[in-house]
């Protein structure tokens, strides 16, 4: 039974993770790969970016990425 409940709490963890965040932009595409093996976060569920910047996978690591310049633009 507490597989199931543990189960059940990492699938909407996952859903929660990927709801959409009022935003229209995406994070951007990683080309790199670190070399580090476990890089430190700048950001995650427990640490979240602050307005109007997204978590999102770096080359090395979680961080608070910007919009693209033309959003941000547009609403300002």
């Amino acid at each position: 039974m507490k597989s199931v409940a543990a189960l059940l709490l990492v699938g909407m963890f996952i859903l929660w993770t990927e709801l959409p965040t009022g935003s229209a932009w995406s994070c951007p595409h990683i080309r790199f790969t670190c070399a580090i093996p476990n890089p430190p976060n700048e950001c995650d569920f427990r640490r979240p970016c602050p307005p109007q910047q997204k978590c999102c996978p770096s080359s090395c690591g979680l961080r608070c990425v910007q919009p693209p310049e033309f959003l941000s633009n547009s609403h300002g």
